[in-house]
């Protein structure tokens, strides 16, 4: 079912029924964020990964692109206990070059000293147009996967994010309790401090519309990561 329902209207079941008990229960949920469309603010979930973030037991993971779907799939049907696995509606393009899918570990799909670019979803994609075309300008990106959100894999980051001068998180998702809130957990428990970016949804509702126009609404494209990374070089 859509993300809004498989997390919203069932929270309870899901809290009570199912991690409370650890059983072993897999929530396959598509229709996730923005790209929706033009069913609108009822239906985009974009508050999905910090409602099955914060509950105990559950293990997150945001696939992105159809192959690494796949995997995350099979990954959560031969692990026990409860697993939230979130896609979208749209089709998109495959990513070539992923390593073999490891639930709790980060995938670095490029690697540069200037700015970590943090993405999961379809924001994999955005960030890595986004690092093609910084490294055009002379900078480079250390681009991560993190299609892990719970179990969160902070040895990554604090292996990355000293040797990087900037941090830029890309979601498609609520800028409130989803992949920067993890991000910002372990640089904050780690004393990690560095020029942060964020581009989400900050505390609003989706509409309706197409989804390039609402990604382009919202400020999640390549150009606003591009952006985003210019900024956290520009800071101190």
């Amino acid at each position: 079912t859509f993300a809004m329902f498989a997390t919203g209207r069932a929270w309870d079941q899901v809290r009570n029924s199912v991690c409370y008990s650890n059983l072993n229960v897999k929530i396959v949920a598509t229709h996730a964020g923005l790209t929706v469309g033009p069913d609108g603010a009822t239906h985009q979930a974009l508050e999905d990964i910090a409602i099955m973030r914060a509950i105990p037991n559950m293990k997150v993971i945001v696939p992105c692109d159809g192959p690494q779907t796949r995997e995350a799939i099979l990954t959560a049907a031969l692990h026990p206990g409860p697993f939230y696995v979130r896609l979208g509606r749209a089709k998109v393009c495959s990513i070539p070059g992923k390593k073999e899918f490891e639930l709790g570990r980060a995938e670095q799909l490029r690697s540069g000293d200037d700015v970590a670019v943090i993405a999961c979803g379809i924001m994999v994609k955005e960030a890595l147009d986004a690092a093609e075309t910084l490294q055009e300008e002379g900078i480079s990106c250390t681009v991560l996967n993190m299609h892990t959100l719970k179990p969160f894999d902070a040895e990554t980051l604090a292996e990355v994010l000293p040797r990087v001068k900037g941090v830029v998180v890309c979601e498609e998702h609520s800028t409130t309790g989803g992949l920067a809130a993890a991000v910002q957990e372990v640089m904050c428990k780690r004393g990690i401090s560095k020029p942060f970016r964020n581009l989400g949804v900050e505390n609003r509702f989706g509409q309706s519309g197409e989804p390039d126009e609402l990604l382009r609404l919202y400020g999640l494209q390549a150009k606003d990561i591009v952006t985003a990374c210019q900024e956290t070089l520009g800071s101190k």
